[in-house]
């Protein structure tokens, strides 16, 4: 029998001015003016319009407001105005109350904020494509009107990921994919390295649990010889800065569990072969921010008179900071149990903005606000992409990614300005990015006075001189070695403009033959020309036509009248796919628009048929991804593709990333419920020392001591090394993990793991 716990007003009372009382501590101790009268206006407001309401957890809604308050003051470091603006985000959206009552009772900016919050309030990503792309833009366009929107909007998601573990299995999936895919890196950007990587840690948690608990479980075994290492290699450093009479803190900071399971997954080690779990912070007391650089420099100076130096991994921050403000000195040193330890040297300030970002900055703002410049900088390129969004969603989302989470290189004109780019960019994109006619007009570039193609890829510190032809036009196939999302969208635009003239000329000659052969110009109809002529959409269709390389004739007549003929059908009516017992059902919910519709027979799938099913899919209403072929023990979710069939993905399948961030609605819960009697192909890399008979070993422990199938095998060795990639037949993970373990113990194999 189920029992429903009662609320206790009392209770809730003590829980609500407990937490109110910890945000206003909090504020109290900060730098900022202390304006309470407005907070606890603010609060009360807040609690009113939420009377009555809980959370899907069953606590009073309003702790959500003072969590979200706590973290914009607490964690991010902003003042009384976004406190108040996070203790009413919610209040227009979900009350009775409009922005105008809040503008009456708190003034303008709040009122402001707090628009600014609601607009987007749905989250980043609504229902459909469209919607989570248009709201992405709302999100990043009021950046440059108040970066506090997208501040607190972080706080607010960072607070609903803390949370998370109240909703069910699909909604977890989304929300912790999307924040994984774009909240993530664009916290990242802002410089909010704190909040980003808690975000990173708990999409993961979600996503990954027993993943998550094992490395957890595994870095709390090895706290105690971490220590004493670390131990070991601090005490030296701090007694030779305590005798220079430096001012500092010192701390190991320790790679996240998200970091941790990276580069397991891709340096395929397992955990006890990640050497660098930490690495050593040393933040120094500076009152003269001119005095900054040299005090980095005399801590490096005592550090590698110690320790041997890695000459490769010093990276200089100071001078030339990150686009998100980041200011240190890092250097990599050989550490006395004989693995290479990472040290972070900063000052006070440079700690706090790498840890709250740009709400940092306006602490220590100099000058002519050289802090912010960076900021604008970027807000610049986004809203240039914004301006001309891309007619998909998701590629859109994947254009403004690019843009969002890249390591950097600074490169310079004869002129001497610095120009930053993302890693691995080009001649061709440091043309568009400082001119669109330049970019379009490229035909080479001077590279350090050596002449260079447009594909060149640019290093830091490169001084580049762009050369144009007026004769040059740009090509679609340039695409392909651009990498920042600037120089694609600027490309894109000018290619549709070169275009325009003849695809105006090919709908004219579309809609002449559809009308001479009595074909409806319908959706249905277009789609299956593009489908018969092979081109991706309208505009390629209607382009090809005007240039002739497409013919209409009467063969397409036929199938173009039977699009014609089908009744419109809405796609996605799986609401959702549960494991029940040993089987696996869907169940069908259409909406309200589609109840005068048959639904579809749906019948349920014996787990036994899985692999038959998905090779000969009549009658089964799922099949499995061919980008990361998941079997049996991997965590799995489902996406209900346009057909109606639900696509079955790996959680971490770069796919289902996308998929998670720009079609939450259709994502499904999945489970696994076989037998054992199906087999899936899995892909074993194994690398070694080669010896003669190695092969026979690793052949004879698979076919006779396993007894597992293979079904291909590739070997390779040069000079004393081999590489070989196995495909066997398997039912579950579990298998391969054994596979794998077993392989790695015969003599001379060094490693060996599952790819997929």
């Amino acid at each position: 029998m189920e029992t429903t716990v009662m609320p206790n007003p009392r209770e809730d009372d003590k829980m609500i001015e407990a937490a109110y009382g910890e945000l206003l501590e909090g504020y109290l101790r900060s730098n900022h003016r202390k304006k309470v009268e407005i907070i606890e206006r603010a609060f009360k407001f807040a609690r009113e319009a939420h009377r009555g309401v809980r959370r899907r957890s069953g606590e009073p809604y309003i702790m959500h407001p003072i969590a979200v308050a706590r973290i914009v003051s607490q964690e991010i470091g902003l003042g009384s105005t976004s406190i108040c603006a996070a203790l009413l985000h919610d209040v227009v959206e979900d009350t009775e109350y409009t922005v105008e009552d809040i503008e009456q009772n708190f003034g303008a900016k709040i009122a402001q904020l707090v628009e600014g919050l609601t607009k987007i309030s749905g989250g980043i990503f609504g229902d459909k494509a469209s919607v989570q792309a248009e709201n992405f833009r709302k999100l990043l366009l009021t950046m440059s009107e108040d970066i506090r929107v997208v501040l607190i909007k972080m706080a607010d998601r960072l607070h609903n990921m803390r949370t998370l573990g109240s909703m069910a299995p699909n909604k977890r999936y989304k929300i912790a994919g999307e924040t994984l895919y774009i909240y993530a890196p664009l916290a990242h950007r802002l410089g909010l390295f704190a909040i980003k990587t808690e975000l990173e840690d708990l999409s993961f948690k979600h996503e990954h649990p027993d993943i998550y608990d094992e490395i957890e479980r595994k870095i709390r075994q090895t706290q105690e010889r971490r220590t004493m290492v670390y131990s070991d290699f601090s005490l030296p450093i701090k007694e030779k800065l305590d005798s220079l009479g430096i001012k500092y803190e010192a701390k190991a900071r320790l790679k996240s569990i998200y970091s941790i399971y990276k580069k397991m997954e891709a340096k395929h080690l397992p955990f006890e072969e990640v050497y660098d779990l930490y690495a050593m912070r040393i933040v120094f007391d500076c009152e003269d921010q001119s005095m900054e650089k040299s005090i980095c420099w005399n801590i490096y100076s005592a550090i590698t008179d110690l320790y041997q130096l890695h000459p490769g991994r010093t990276r200089d921050w100071i001078v030339t900071p990150k686009a998100n403000g980041y200011q240190a000195l890092h250097l990599t040193v050989m550490g006395p149990d004989g693995n290479w330890i990472e040290v972070q040297i900063r000052s006070r300030r440079m700690d706090e903005i790498a840890e709250k970002g740009f709400a940092a900055h306006w602490k220590y703002k100099i000058g002519e606000g050289d802090e912010e410049s960076e900021l604008n900088a970027w807000l610049k390129t986004i809203k240039d992409i914004l301006d001309n969004p891309e007619p998909s969603a998701i590629d859109f989302l994947s254009t403004l990614k690019l843009n969002l989470f890249a390591s950097e290189i600074v490169v310079f004109t004869p002129a001497g300005e610095l120009v930053t780019l993302p890693s691995g960019a080009t001649v061709l994109d440091l043309a568009f990015e400082l001119h669109s006619e330049l970019g379009l007009h490229c035909i080479a570039a001077k590279v350090n006075h050596k002449l260079m193609p447009l594909h060149c890829e640019l290093k830091s510190g490169d001084q580049v001189e762009i050369l144009t032809s007026k004769n040059q036009v740009p090509q679609a196939e340039w695409e392909s070695f651009l990498v920042t999302a600037k120089a694609r969208t600027r490309l894109r635009k000018g290619l549709r403009a070169m275009r325009q003239p003849l695809i105006a000329q090919g709908r004219e000659m579309l809609a002449r033959w559809l009308e001479e052969n009595d074909i409806p110009d319908t959706n249905l109809v277009i789609t299956k020309l593009q489908g018969l002529c092979h081109v991706g959409n309208r505009d390629d269709l209607c382009m090809q036509l005007a240039s002739e390389e497409i013919v209409l004739g009467d063969f397409l007549l036929k199938p173009l009248r039977k699009a014609a003929a089908l009744p419109v059908q809405s796609s996605g009516l799986f609401s959702k796919i549960v494991a029940i017992g040993k089987k696996v059902t869907a169940t069908v919910t259409p909406s309200s628009k589609e109840k005068e519709l048959p639904a579809p027979e749906v019948k349920p799938v014996n787990t036994k048929q899985i692999y038959r099913l998905c090779t000969t899919p009549d009658g089964s209403n799922f099949r499995f991804a061919e980008c990361c072929s998941p079997i049996p023990g991997d965590d799995v979710m489902g996406f209900v593709a346009d057909d109606g069939m639900v696509e079955i993905h790996a959680l971490d399948c770069p796919r289902a990333q996308v998929l998670k961030a720009g079609f939450g609605s259709s994502i499904v819960a999945t489970e696994w419920a076989t037998d054992g009697d199906i087999r899936f192909l899995a892909h074993v890399r194994v690398e070694g020392i080669d010896r003669h008979g190695i092969l026979q070993d690793i052949t004879l422990l698979i076919s006779t001591h396993m007894g597992i199938d293979m079904r291909k095998l590739t070997i390779e060795a040069k000079a004393e090394v081999f590489e070989a990639d196995l495909w066997v037949r398997v039912c579950d993970a579990d298998v391969v993990n054994d596979l794998c373990r077993r392989i790695k113990a015969i003599d001379g194999v060094t490693s060996s793991t599952r790819i997929v």
